[in-house]
């Protein structure tokens, strides 16, 4: 026995580096010493009966391997009846068969059946577990210690123990451990496993980090803003790994299916046997049904298109990739930061009649200093230093603009679009800004209006493409809702296959736009997962771009673009579309089999044996279709 479960631990050690649960580890290690041990018994007792003509001896082991290897499956089967589920159907039909034939006296029958059947399980479940490799792979991506900075002195510790606000060093060629903001140097990361981007990208002081890419050419001093658990990297790993369990539509059909196949089969079988007065005819068509292609009819598939998506850095979280992506005929984009880099550059700088347009800009720059808004970031380096310097108590108003008071109560500066004025009631002259086609922000002090900052924006290059490709797909209505004014966004969209732009709408606006329009059509929306995070829930299906380092974005669409390609938003749509026709094709091609095995063994042209090898044919033609799906490009 002892040289027996060490057989099964060398076995096991060959399969370590798909990172196996010990739950897995040791059902695996169960199976090939029941294996062992069946298969001996039934070589000793051939043997036996061969040298001494005996039945008594050889019958003793047989019956050994039966119960050894036999009676795990029918306890299996029996709590899948009794749980009243047919996921354990496969179980059902072969546990009915063995024990017929243990009980007829087809003792060597009633051990090769469930052996041969037990090892073509577990070479199935080899063939799938490239969903499970593709996360192990990414999970040894992150990195457990980390160089903490302290004191003047540097100290190698865990990650998990690294708390917000501490210094870490990373050295060239080191994976970073968490999420965080570079200090000091500047160097280029390999970001390839969160956004699926193959060049480099290049960080200095103040630009963020994320745990699970690597530091590829300097040196670099980071501060902590995430702890290890709370990282985007851990976060996406989690999702990964809830992501292998979606139950989709299909697959609730072929628990439907099963409910009604299982009967069927014990119906076909007890008659055969009723007709012909062969047991051994029933026994084979028991065997050849076993429903090993129908159960990987779904999961292979999903486990193919879930690799396929991130190697284009694309996290699909629930079953809306399949259920509804496929139905889409509306697409609703967000324009700053989704169809545009959402990088701003100041453009204009007009001042009110008798306004210094000095004045205009430095009060413009006192308050945007202190916020984080891409259009407060595109004024870093403007202004004097003078207004730089200058510290106001800071409040935004989401989907506005931003308001600032001093420290000492004398100024009041508004910093935003018309509707934050309208909201103090300062009115602005008809038609002042309306004639700008770049974003225009309004600058008022103490309430009096003192001009307006331009500022234009950068259209993704592939835009335009994307939105071809969505008419061709079918797309019939494409809408960009933006808080932008009119004239931008027209000046944007204007050379882009784009029925509909809806501008200076509030979070709360875009939210009831995308209502009014899947009132008669199944919407797709994407946005950057922030301001856009209403419109991403309530749409039939929700994309956020560039999603990595954003908890809203990962929490608030069913698809998260760890990168900004665009063209990343037809490749899922015909990713989903190909997953879906894989699994109808896979339950044709699985029933054909089953149904054909059958016939044969109602005829008597195969045997229970002979079926129990070639029942798996269906199991097979279902994972070589489904690969299919890992070649989408």
């Amino acid at each position: 026995m002892e040289n027996i479960d060490n057989m099964a631990k060398n076995s096991l050690d060959s399969f370590m580096k798909d990172n196996l649960t010990s739950k897995e580890q040791s059902k695996i290690k169960g199976d090939i010493i029941r294996g062992v041990i069946s298969l001996s018994c039934l070589c000793v007792g051939l043997l036996y009966g061969m040298i001494f003509k005996n039945d008594i001896v050889p019958g003793i082991f047989y019956t050994i391997g039966f119960l050894t290897e036999g009676i795990p499956v029918v306890i299996t089967a029996v709590n899948g009846i009794r749980s009243k589920e047919f996921k354990n159907a496969m179980e059902m039909l072969v546990a009915i068969a063995i024990v017929a034939c243990f009980c007829t006296g087809e003792l060597v029958l009633s051990i090769l059946i469930p052996l041969i059947l037990n090892i073509a399980h577990f070479l199935e479940e080899r063939s799938i577990i490239g969903g499970r490799e593709v996360i192990d792979g990414l999970r040894k991506m992150s990195h457990d210690t980390a160089v903490l900075y302290e004191d003047g002195k540097e100290q190698t510790v865990s990650a998990k123990t690294l708390k917000k606000g501490q210094v870490i060093i990373v050295k060239p060629g080191s994976g970073i451990p968490i999420d965080g903001v570079v200090t000091s140097g500047d160097t280029h990361i390999d970001q390839k496993s969160l956004t699926g981007e193959p060049e480099p990208a290049y960080v200095t002081t103040g630009e963020n980090v994320y745990a699970g890419t690597v530091n590829i050419d300097g040196q670099i001093t980071v501060r902590v803003e995430k702890e290890y658990v709370d990282t985007s990297f851990s976060k996406i790993l989690s999702l990964l790994e809830e992501s292998e369990n979606i139950e989709t539509s299909q697959s609730r059909l072929i628990d439907r299916f099963m409910r009604y196949y299982i009967p069927l089969i014990l119906v076909i079988a007890t008659a055969v046997a009723l007709f012909t007065r062969d047991i051994s005819k029933a026994i084979a068509i028991l065997v050849v049904s076993c429903p090993c292609g129908q159960m990987l009819v779904s999961s292979a598939p999903m486990i193919a298109a879930l690799s396929a998506a991130i190697r284009r850095g694309i996290l699909i979280k629930n079953s809306k990739f399949i259920e509804e992506l496929t139905e889409i005929d509306s697409v609703v984009f967000d324009k700053t930061g989704t169809i545009t880099t959402g990088e701003l550059s100041l453009c204009c700088v007009t001042p009110i009649d008798g306004t210094d347009k000095k004045l205009l800009l430095d009060t413009a720059v006192s308050v945007a200093s202190s916020s984080n808004h891409p259009i407060s970031r595109a004024l870093s380096g403007c202004g004097s230093a003078e207004a730089v310097q200058e510290r106001f108590d800071v409040k935004e108003h989401a989907g506005k603009g931003i308001e600032g008071i001093s420290k000492d109560g004398s100024k009041r500066i508004l910093f935003g679009n018309r509707s934050l004025l309208a909201s103090f009631d300062i009115e602005i002259p008809d038609g002042f800004g309306d004639s700008e086609t770049a974003s225009v922000s309004y600058v008022t002090l103490n309430g009096t209006l003192l001009g307006f900052l331009g500022f234009s924006d950068t259209v993704r290059d592939n835009a335009g493409l994307c939105m071809t490709e969505l008419k061709e797909l079918g797309a019939e209505k494409i809408v960009v809702l933006t808080g932008d004014r009119q004239a931008s966004a027209d000046a944007v969209t204007e050379k882009m296959e784009i029925d509909e732009v809806k501008a200076q709408l509030l979070p709360l606006d875009k939210l009831e736009a995308v209502r009014q329009i899947k009132e008669d059509n199944f919407v797709l929306c994407i946005g950057d997962g922030i301001n856009d995070a209403l419109s991403l829930r309530e749409a039939d299906v929700g994309i956020a771009m560039g999603a990595m380092g954003s908890d809203l974005a990962i929490q608030s669409a069913d698809i998260a673009l760890m990168n900004n390609n665009l063209r990343n938003i037809p490749f899922v749509i015909r990713l989903a579309r190909k997953t879906q026709s894989i699994i109808y094709q896979n339950l044709v091609l699985s029933c054909i089999v089953s149904f054909s095995m059958i016939l044969l063994s109602s005829f008597g042209i195969i045997s229970a044996l002979m079926g129990a090898v070639l029942h798996n044919i269906g199991a097979f033609a279902v994972l070589i279709n489904s690969s299919r799906i890992l070649q989408s490009e």
